[in-house]
C-alpha cells in the first residue's frame, strides 16, 4: 500500500512560514496574509515561497496544499522546472568554490522537498520531463554533495518501486474480468441465463462479507493519488486551450473506484435476481440487508451505499413478493442512515462520528473510515465551483485552497489505515469477478422471478426478450 507523508496525514491548516526579503522588493510577487494566515498571492510569489533557501524551509502543510492545487494553473512539469532554477541556477554567482559551497549547504534541503513531492504525488513523475529534472537535480548536487547525491539516488529508486507497483496495480484493475463475457450459444438464448454459484454458496456470514468488502476498498483507495481530485477538475489549460494538462493520466484510479461502487451495486442487484425461487430471493435480500449493517458498523460506508443502491434499482424494487417475505425494518433504519435529505445530514453525522472513533483508536478496526465516495468528491467538486481561484486582483486565491488541502488530506489520514481483517481470497476473487446482469438483463431476469403486472411492463418484456437474442 502507497505511504503517506506525515504532514499530508497531520494537515495544520494556514500556519505561518514567515517572510523572505526579496518578495518586499517586487510589489506584483508579494504575498499577502491576514492574522498570520497566508491568504492569498501572485503564482510567482507562491512557487518562491515553496523554494527552500540555506536558513528558511516552507511549511509542510504548504508544500501540499500548494503541489496540490498549483496543477490548476500550471503543470507539474513546469513547476518543477522554476522549483529547479530557483533552487540553485538563479543563485549562481559564477565562482566555482561558493556556488559549490552553497549547492553543499542548500541540498539537504532540496532533498528533502523533493523526498515530500515524490512521496505524495509519485504519479506527477510518470512524465519523462519530470523524471529528468530529478536526474539533472541528482546531478546537480552531486557537485556540491556526495551525502545529497546518494540521498537523491535512493529517492529515485524509492519512487521507481513505488511507480512499478501502482502500475501493476492499474494494469490489474485495467483487465476486464474474463466471466463477464457470456459464450455465443448463451447470448442467443431469449432469457437470462442464471449460473448455478451465488453468494450464498461462497460466503454466508454477512460479517466476513463485510470485512472482505472492506478489504477491496481499502485497497482500492490506497491507490487513489491526492492529485487526482484535482486533475478531475482540469479541462483546459487556463489560456483557454482545449488540450488537457494530464491527457495521459487524468484520473484513471479514482474513475475506477467509481466504477467498483457501480460493480457492487450491479452484483448485489444480480444475486438477488438469480434465484428462481422466491424464498432463496428473499434469503439473499436478507442477507445483503445484513451485510450492509456490518459495512455500517465497520465504517465502510461506501459498500453500505453500493448495497443499498443495488436493492433499490427498480428490478429488485418491484420484486413485491419477494419483499414481502422480508422483515424490513433493518433495512428502513439503513436507509435512514443514508437519506439525502438535508444534504445527506445522517451519514454526516455517523461520518464525523467514525472520524472521532478513528482519531482516538485504540485497535486497526476502530481507524477504518472508508466514505461514501461519490459525495465525497461530490463535495470536493462543490467547493472548487463555488470559489473563485484567482481574485480581482489577479492573485491566487490561497484560502481556497487551504480548504481544498484539509478536505484531501482527511482522505490520505482514511487511505493510509491498513485493513487488519483476515483475507478471505475465495470471496475477493468472487466479488471481483463474477460475471453480473446487465442493466437490460437485471431487468428480464426480474420480469422471469416475478411477471410483469400491466401492458407496460409485458411489452418491455417481450422488447428485453428480443434485444437480448439478438447480442
Amino acid at each position: 500500500m502507497p505511504q503517506t507523508t506525515p504532514f499530508a496525514a497531520k494537515f495544520t491548516p494556514n500556519p505561518y512560514s514567515g517572510t523572505r526579503t526579496h518578495y518586499k522588493q517586487v510589489e506584483e510577487c508579494r504575498l499577502l496574509y491576514h492574522n498570520n494566515n497566508l491568504v492569498s498571492g501572485s503564482l510567482e510569489a507562491l512557487i518562491q515561497h515553496l523554494v527552500p533557501t540555506v536558513d528558511y524551509y516552507p511549511d509542510r502543510s504548504y508544500i501540499f496544499t500548494f503541489l496540490l492545487s498549483s496543477r490548476l494553473f500550471l503543470h507539474p512539469f513546469e513547476l518543477m522546472s522554476r522549483v529547479c532554477y530557483l533552487c540553485v541556477e538563479h543563485h549562481r554567482v559564477g565562482d566555482p568554490q561558493i556556488d559549490k559551497k552553497r549547492i553543499r549547504d542548500i541540498a539537504p534541503r532540496i532533498v528533502q522537498l523533493l523526498t515530500e513531492w515524490t512521496e505524495t504525488f509519485p504519479y506527477d513523475f510518470r512524465d519523462e520531463r519530470m523524471m529528468r529534472s530529478l536526474k539533472e537535480m541528482t546531478h546537480r548536487l552531486a557537485l556540491g554533495d556526495e551525502l545529497s547525491r546518494r540521498a537523491m539516488q535512493r529517492l529515485i529508486q524509492r519512487l521507481l518501486r513505488k511507480m512499478t507497483i501502482l502500475g501493476q496495480y492499474e494494469e490489474t484493475i485495467a483487465t476486464p474480468a474474463a466471466t463477464q463475457e457470456k459464450p455465443a450459444s448463451q447470448k442467443a438464448k431469449q432469457h437470462v441465463v442464471r449460473r448455478e454459484e451465488c453468494v450464498l454458496s461462497v460466503c454466508d456470514d454477512p460479517f466476513v462479507l463485510a470485512q472482505q468488502l472492506t478489504h477491496i476498498e481499502m485497497e482500492r483507495l490506497s491507490y487513489i493519488g491526492p492529485e487526482e481530485f484535482i486533475q478531475a477538475f482540469v479541462q483546459k489549460r487556463p489560456s483557454g486551450s482545449r488540450k488537457s494538462l494530464f491527457s495521459k493520466r487524468r484520473a484513471s484510479n479514482l474513475e475506477a473506484y467509481v466504477e467498483w461502487f457501480n460493480r457492487l451495486s450491479y452484483l448485489v442487484a444480480t444475486e438477488i435476481c438469480l434465484p428462481v425461487k422466491k424464498k432463496h430471493r428473499a434469503r439473499v435480500l436478507e442477507f445483503f440487508i445484513d451485510v450492509a449493517r456490518e459495512c455500517f458498523n465497520i465504517g465502510n460506508f461506501n459498500s453500505m451505499m453500493a448495497i443499498i443502491t443495488g436493492m433499490n434499482m427498480s428490478p429488485v424494487a418491484r420484486l413485491k413478493k419477494t419483499w414481502s417475505k422480508v422483515n424490513t425494518d433493518k433495512f428502513e433504519i439503513l436507509e435512514h442512515q443514508m437519506d439525502p435529505s438535508n444534504n445527506f445530514y445522517n451519514y454526516r453525522t455517523a461520518l464525523r462520528g467514525a472520524t472521532q472513533r478513528s482519531s482516538t483508536a485504540h485497535t486497526a478496526r476502530e481507524k477504518i473510515v472508508i466514505p461514501f465516495f461519490s459525495l465525497f468528491i461530490k463535495d470536493i467538486y462543490f467547493l472548487n465551483e463555488a470559489c473563485a481561484s484567482r481574485l480581482p486582483n489577479g492573485h491566487i486565491n490561497f484560502e481556497k485552497f487551504w480548504e481544498l488541502a484539509k478536505q484531501v488530506s482527511e482522505f490520505l489520514a482514511w487511505r493510509q489505515v491498513i485493513c487488519p481483517f483476515e483475507r478471505n481470497r475465495t470471496t475477493l476473487q468472487y466479488l471481483i469477478s463474477i460475471s453480473i446482469f446487465t442493466e437490460d438483463e437485471l431487468q428480464l431476469a426480474s420480469y422471469e422471478s416475478e411477471g410483469p403486472e400491466n401492458s407496460v411492463e409485458r411489452d418491455t418484456r417481450r422488447s428485453l426478450r428480443s434485444s437480448l437474442s439478438r447480442m
